[in-house]
């Protein structure tokens, strides 16, 4: 299944869709580090913050995440492993450690970190215990990277919460670690392809 994914990203990722390698070098970020854009002289510098969630196949969150009013952008990437500057090839071979994850910049003046994760328990299922949906292995598993205290007690409380519904959430809450940014050919997967997520759907496990 990975290898099919990713050949079908690499065609895909030809000139009808943009160049795949051009951007495919991986960048170190260093969690919780947020440069806002240079502001012009009628323009107010934006707070940025980031979150980072694993849910399966980066594709579908990303997507999902995308569509949240205050989130600035997303970017699909990797974390959790012991490799340096992880391909995805080394990923999906299962052998880096990493797991598929998002990183989700967003304006908190326009949406809290709450409704983000809240967001994310939507969106995959978190109480699937080796993937999502068809994407089955270590790398894409559920998981919160958390990036202080707050987002911890967060996530855990959001975790109480589906608890209490009947879930047996697998989520695991994990300090965030280094990001690295995906191969350009991931990027707004869905957005360039005019496709639509496989694994990913909302669905409103919070009762509101």
């Amino acid at each position: 299944m990975t290898t099919a994914r990713h050949a079908l990203a690499l065609l895909l990722a030809g000139p009808l869709f943009g160049p795949a390698l051009a951007c495919s070098a991986n960048a170190e970020v260093p969690a919780g580090a947020s440069a806002a854009p240079s502001a012009g002289a009628d323009e107010v510098p934006v707070e940025q913050r980031e979150a980072y969630f694993a849910g399966g196949c980066f594709w579908g969150v990303e997507h999902y995440m995308e569509q949240l009013d205050g989130v600035l952008a997303v970017d699909s990437g990797y974390m959790g492993g012991h490799v340096e500057s992880p391909s995805y090839d080394d990923v999906s071979s299962q052998t880096s450690g990493h797991l598929e994850t998002v990183r989700v910049r967003y304006d908190p003046a326009r949406i809290d970190y709450e409704a983000i994760a809240k967001r994310f328990f939507e969106i995959h299922d978190p109480t699937q215990p080796d993937g999502q949906g068809v994407d089955v292995g270590p790398e894409y598993l559920s998981a919160v990277f958390y990036g202080n205290a707050d987002e911890q007690r967060t996530t855990l409380a959001l975790i109480e919460r589906l608890k209490a519904r009947g879930y047996d959430v697998v989520t695991q809450v994990r300090p965030a670690e280094r990001f690295w940014v995906a191969e350009g050919y991931h990027q707004d997967w869905y957005a360039r392809t005019g496709k639509s997520p496989v694994c990913h759907s909302r669905v409103r496990r919070f009762g509101d």
